[in-house]
């Protein structure tokens, strides 16, 4: 599996070197194990795609066809892992090049690159921006990286936990000098190699929300816990002076999130707090162990502070061999209440015996006061080294993860928690039917609840196990709340708000569960858990502002609000509002809408507005780069406070590597900074809006002309993508579709986005743009074109939307059109919406092109243009045999072989494109 490069400029000379040690220590390997003529089939069929790919060679399209068609299903399934693991390797290979080129940037003394804090801090000084200013936003900012609970992640724990120990192997081999130790590092990679191809790629039975906590708890281990300390650490450093307040921390919606998947209940909810719990209490144990082995100071060599002697007293140590060292002796006490409160809390034990029972920390804070003992006692006594190496970052990460490791949201359809309070109230004889009441009447019965002391369940009294179900959460999010910290649970997100009844459904819920304090109308009344509107569809977007400028105004909402901290988070979907009206539409729509509620929040309202954003994988589902996305939002709606979903395969891609996980930690974290104290607070012309809502209006025209309107696009859809067999890989825990049927409306987003992506379409990042760009310049001809540029060049949010829909495009592989659109049994439909397809694909690169200035793809780019380059050769194979495979599959050759082939396929190209899902 090896490739006659083109000359490579030195730096990427060893990328170029590591993807071909790769590729042929797989080759080797897939010849060992399987013997020659798989090898050969490989070979053949690598080089017949790239004369399709990058030749349009007509003949090399016929040779493989014939080739493929005549595949042993045994002999395909071997050839698709080969090039799914050759994907896998590539990745690896990159990453590493990106740590090595960022380290050789550092010691060439080079201006540092976008992103990183040290260029953050170079424009805010060039700015006039005192650190002062800096330390004071950081001490109310609020920003959030959540991991969610349904995921496109397509690979097992045990395939990445081998491809970290190879991506080490790596990484110490670019150091190595002796030759024995270069010889045994590539062994060390060859037998890793053979372990992933010996490992199954596949999971044999679907994911449990169980396996999603444990995956999700591997990158903590792995780099949120050891890696978050760090930058704050590089940022204090640039600070120069003093600590910041801990304004990054992770988020979770894994075990949380009901919004459809049956199989998050309260008991999962109970299993992923104490999961979390028990790695971040093990984490400070094993921290607490090391630190006592490092701190042997000697009281007759060095002074320890009555505070510090009075922490080794209470420690109760009594070994003679440790009479002189109280820094041990104290850390043996903390260790002891740490263990005490494992066991407390989680009800397991600690690794290490402790050495006398103790009394368990009740709260975080009181661990951390113990730490901040040990730390002043060794800061009086010129400590500060020591204190500096494990002992800081321990309390950081104290103060960052406390006892709960990541706050988890809970979430749940807006129709769910509607069900559960119109039983609650019907069963009290409040009203006999509130799903028939208006939008008014609810508001008056809600209101009414929320005044009146009295709770609506009726004790002892049968309700439905939905209702119990619902119920059962909120009871188990206060207890939890109450076991870990108010931090382990803040916020309970509304899928699909659409009016305020929305909002105070889920306070009345809250009240049920004990979850408010005082009832609403009280002085100092609050609801324990932020109330979150999800507005997720065009239509619900466009009313968001309303809807909250409405529910603040109902008595008592606006006090209840001040009274938890006068905060209030609001999220926006963009994956629904895309499939809903189109790639641009969805972006223009979240703009409007984050501008009306930054307008709302911080004149009329005067309360601190948290935006959170649900971005996706794809660009077609919000993602994108996170620096370049959070600087292109509207000015005045960061103010330092932001929560975004991390998706899917996209979590292992940013998180899987420590030096990578730190370093895409550290973009949010610049960005954020950037776009709180760069903005001017101009909003863009009165043009450029005026231009984005024609082209909206246009595009999404066409895009729901297609998706929605033409009547046989659903049918091309499941038969051109691999949709179907996507439902059967195990990757996620929830259904692919919210309702039993075929209907777009009714399919989840990530499924239609990764269809898109397996079919290397794309469509969701593109289709409407090249349609609106036309009607929009044939109206306004030479004026609106130098309109549209001018756009391009001036405002953020234009510039990195074409961004992103021009890394869609490079991304994307139009000649695998044809071959997709084979699998759909009508040829006549199949070559109509074929046809509809490509016609706005070259409107699309077209229009591009003349909005941009560039006819090649990733002009600006060529860090990805090169990846894309070195990777497609062996994605292609995979389409080709995965077409093969579903008309296999499909035709009624259902053998076992075929299944796992398709599966394992898909497995492969969501790893080559990275961010499918």
């Amino acid at each position: 599996m090896t490739e006659a490069y083109p000359p490579a400029v030195d730096k990427d000379a060893p990328l170029i070197a590591d993807i071909r040690l790769l590729g042929q220590i797989l080759g080797e390997t897939v010849r060992e194990q399987e013997g020659d003529a798989v090898f050969g089939l490989i070979e053949t069929i690598r080089l017949l795609s790239i004369a399709i790919t990058r030749d349009g060679s007509r003949d090399a399209a016929s040779q493989l066809d014939a080739l493929l068609r005549g595949l042993s299903a045994e002999d395909a399934v071997s050839v698709v892992r080969a090039f799914t693991y050759f994907s896998h390797l590539a990745n690896l290979a990159e990453d590493r090049h990106h740590i090595r080129r960022r380290e050789a940037h550092d010691a060439a003394g080079d201006t540092a690159q976008d992103g990183s804090l040290e260029r953050s801090f170079e424009r805010l000084k060039s700015a006039g921006i005192e650190h002062e200013a800096i330390r004071s936003m950081l001490d109310t900012a609020w920003l959030s990286p959540v991991l969610t609970a349904h995921p496109t992640e397509v690979q097992r724990k045990s395939i990445l936990d081998a491809e970290r120990a190879i991506a080490e192997l790596l990484a110490r081999r670019d150091g190595l000098k002796a030759r024995r130790e270069a010889e045994q590092n590539l062994a060390s990679i060859r037998a890793r190699v053979a372990q992933l191809w010996q490992t199954r790629l596949l999971r044999t039975s679907k994911l449990s929300v169980s396996d999603e906590i444990e995956n999700a708890l591997s990158y903590y281990q792995s780099t949120f816990l050891p890696e978050i300390p760090k930058l704050y650490g590089r940022l204090e450093e640039l600070l120069e002076r003093g600590r910041v307040a801990p304004f990054l921390r992770m988020g979770s919606w894994i075990g949380g999130d009901r919004d459809g998947n049956p199989f998050v209940v309260a008991e999962t909810l109970q299993v992923a707090l104490m999961r979390q719990c028990e790695m971040a209490l093990r984490h400070y144990l094993t921290e607490i162990h090391m630190l006592g082995a490092e701190l042997s100071i000697s009281a007759t060599l060095a002074g320890a502070t009555p505070e510090l002697l009075g922490l080794a007293a209470r420690g109760k140590d009594d070994n003679a061999h440790r009479a002189d060292e109280p820094y041990r002796q104290a850390l043996i006490g903390v260790y002891a209440r740490l263990a005490a409160t494992l066991k407390a809390i989680t009800g397991s034990e600690a690794l290490r015996h402790a050495v006398s029972p103790s009394d368990p920390y009740k709260t975080p804070q009181q661990f951390l006061d113990d730490l901040v003992v040990v730390e002043a006692s060794l800061s009086a006594q010129h400590g500060q080294a020591i204190a500096g190496e494990r002992l800081v970052p321990l309390m950081r990460a104290v103060e960052v993860f406390g006892f709960h490791l990541a706050t988890v949201d809970l979430r749940q359809n807006s129709d769910r928690h509607e069900a559960a309070v119109a039983e609650l109230l019907a069963i009290a004889r409040v009203t006999e039917d509130y799903s028939s009441l208006s939008e008014g009447e609810k508001q008056d019965v809600l209101l009414g609840v929320l005044k009146d002391p009295r709770c609506l369940k009726v004790p002892h009294f049968g309700y439905s196990t939905d209702t119990e179900s619902e119920l059962a959460i909120f009871a188990t999010a206060r207890r939890l709340r109450a076991q870990i910290g108010k931090q382990a649970i803040r916020h309970a997100i509304i899928s699909h708000t659409e009016s305020v009844s929305d909002l105070l459904e889920v306070l009345v819920l809250q009240k049920e569960s004990g979850l408010t304090r005082g009832v609403l109308g009280d002085a100092n009344a609050y609801a324990a858990l932020t109330v979150v509107p999800l507005f997720e569809t065009i239509g619900d977007l466009r009313q968001a502002e309303a809807i909250m400028r409405d529910y603040f105004a109902l008595p008592g909402i606006a006090a209840m609000v001040r009274a938890g901290g006068n905060e209030q988070d609001v999220m926006l979907g963009y994956s629904d509002s895309n499939k809903d009206g189109g790639f641009f539409t969805s972006n223009w729509e979240l703009y409007r809408a984050s501008t009306a509620l930054a307008k709302l929040f911080s004149g009329e309202l005067s309360v601190q507005l948290r935006l959170f954003h649900g971005r996706g994988g794809t660009v077609g589902r919000g993602g994108g780069p996170s620096y370049q996305a959070i600087l292109a939002q509207p000015p005045g709606t960061v103010t330092g406070q932001i929560r975004m979903t991390e998706q899917g395969e996209v979590i292992a891609s940013k998180y899987s590597n420590p030096d990578i996980g730190r370093r895409n930690l550290e973009t949010l974290v610049a960005a954020t900074i950037e776009a709180t104290l760069l903005s001017t607070g101009e909003t863009a012309p009165v043009s450029f809006l005026a231009a984005a809502d024609r082209l909206s209006s246009i595009s999404t025209g066409a895009y729901r002309a297609l998706v929605y309107d033409d009547p046989g696009f659903t049918g091309f859809f499941f038969a051109a993508t691999p949709i179907a067999e996507i439902a059967e890989l195990n990757i996620g825990s929830r259904p692919a579709s919210r309702k039993a049927n075929r209907r777009i409306e009714d399919l989840r987003a990530i499924p239609w986005s990764f269809s898109w992506g397996q079919a290397r379409l794309t469509l969701p990042g593109w289709f409407g743009f090249g349609a609106a760009v036309a009607q929009f310049t044939r109206e306004g001809g030479p004026d609106a074109e130098a309109l549209l540029k001018r756009m391009y060049a001036e405002w953020p949010f234009f510039r990195t939307l074409l961004s992103n829909m021009d890394m869609v495009l490079a991304k994307a592989d139009i000649t695998m059109l044809d071959r997709y659109a084979a699998l759909v049994p009508d040829r006549a439909l199949a070559i109509r919406i074929s046809a509809d397809i490509l016609g706005e694909w070259q409107r699309t690169t077209a229009a591009l092109a003349l909005v941009t200035g560039h006819a090649d793809r990733l002009a600006d780019n060529p860090a990805l243009a090169r990846s894309i380059r070195h990777r497609f050769p062996y994605i292609a194979p995979l389409n080709h045999l995965q077409v093969e495979l579903l008309r296999r599959w499909r035709a009624g050759q259902q053998d076992e072989k075929i299944r796992r082939g398709i599966l394992i396929s898909i497995n492969g190209i969501a790893a080559g494109l990275r961010n499918t899902g």
